[in-house]
């Protein structure tokens, strides 16, 4: 794979022969433009305006940063009232056209998001050079800071955040949302966007950023937030579980025994009777036995004992994702859209009383969990006690 500093190169050689190739109605010079990586929308001091931050490349600094000190990316922060006449108020900062087609990360600030966020997304939808696969997140904090985290690894910031959003999910630890995820989810009367929450970790001098929690929104307001636990639990039911360690007590009761989840999936089934509206979450998983740190030998009689454990771990996360989204009366699993294709008729008089229904909703789960193999040998690292 191409390392990141040639990932950038390789971008603005590409944007440069793609502008070469176009028609002349739009052809634009690269020293023209400022090729954006990642955008911040935080709620301004001034009532009713908003804070927009974007960050661009600074080409000249890519590979002499380490030499002159310089950062390799330039924020930009504006004020305005809409994004639309805040970006391009940005060219009078720059005197380059901001580049919107590869932009990582789209970032809304705490207090703006529990404000609302609707009317900051029309731009967005209309622009043609906006790419609706950015992610989309939630700082907790001002979003503006969070762009201004510089990586150990990573020259640009948003470039660092895009690749956290990659490594948590694909390990299960955070959910990933899609631009156009969240606007399909808005744009619906019932599915609730969500999106994961990124925090500044403040170690000494040195500044990082991680992922923890889900933010919860109720329309366009976020309404509260998932834990790491409740998180998991929302995978599992929405069907993004990509990898991930479950935890259990090991039988002798001494230590633990850790499974990497190689496999899984799941499946959302709505039934009417009798006008009676009921949901069974069914879900699969098979896992290898990662480590142990127990000193008792695993045998197989305790294969049994290992699924079942497994399948209460699972379920637990699921009860509690499902309780705190009822809680905040938030369908973020997307039932109401199962009952949707499933009952299409029956939904039209479901859909107005939804905010109703959804908290006392009843949920059975059925988990299915495997043991698929041992790994290596069932005897562990820790001699057994004499």
């Amino acid at each position: 794979m191409l390392s990141r500093k040639k990932m950038i190169i390789y971008i603005i050689v590409c944007v440069l022969i793609l502008l070469s190739i176009s028609g002349c109605w739009n052809r634009r010079e690269l020293n023209t433009l400022a090729i954006l990586m990642g955008m911040g929308i935080d709620k301004a001091q001034e009532t009713g305006k908003i804070e927009l931050t974007a960050q661009v490349i600074k080409p000249g600094e890519l590979k002499q940063e380490a030499r002159t000190g310089e950062k390799a990316y330039w924020n930009i922060k504006k004020t305005g009232s809409t994004v639309f006449n805040t970006i391009r108020g940005f060219t009078f900062e720059s005197s380059r056209k901001i580049f919107l087609q590869h932009s990582q990360v789209l970032i809304f600030g705490r207090e703006l998001a529990e404000e609302g966020v609707q009317n900051h997304l029309d731009f967005f939808i209309r622009d043609h050079e906006t790419r609706l696969t950015v992610d989309v997140l939630v700082a907790e904090g001002k979003a503006a800071d969070i762009l201004d985290v510089k990586s150990e690894i990573e020259k640009i910031p948003a470039n660092n955040i895009a690749n956290l959003v990659e490594a948590y999910g694909a390990t299960s630890q955070s959910i990933s949302v899609s631009l156009d995820e969240f606007i399909k989810r808005l744009m619906s009367k019932t599915f609730s966007p969500i999106a994961p929450i990124i925090r500044v970790n403040n170690d000494g001098e040195k500044q990082s950023v991680f992922l923890e929690g889900t933010a919860v929104f109720k329309r366009a307001k976020m309404v509260g937030e998932l834990n790491r636990i409740e998180t998991r639990g929302l995978l599992w039911v929405i069907d993004k579980i990509r990898s991930g360690i479950i935890v259990i007590n090991s039988p002798d009761g001494e230590g633990n025994v850790e499974f990497e989840i190689i496999r899984a999936s799941s499946k959302i089934i709505p039934k009417i009777e009798n006008n009676r509206i009921s949901l069974t979450v069914k879900i699969k998983e098979e896992g290898n036995i990662g480590s142990q740190n127990s000193p008792g030998d695993l045998e197989l009689e305790h294969i049994e004992y290992f699924e079942n454990e497994k399948k209460s771990v699972i379920k637990n996360e699921v009860m509690a994702a499902i309780s705190k989204a009822q809680e905040l009366n938030a369908d973020i699993f997307g039932f109401g859209e199962a009952i949707y294709r499933k009952y299409p008729k029956q939904w039209k008089e479901l859909e107005e009383n939804w905010d109703k229904i959804f908290p006392e909703l009843e949920v059975e789960i059925i988990v299915e969990a495997r043991v698929k193999r041992s790994g290596v040998s069932l005897k562990p690292v820790i001699p057994g006690k004499e």
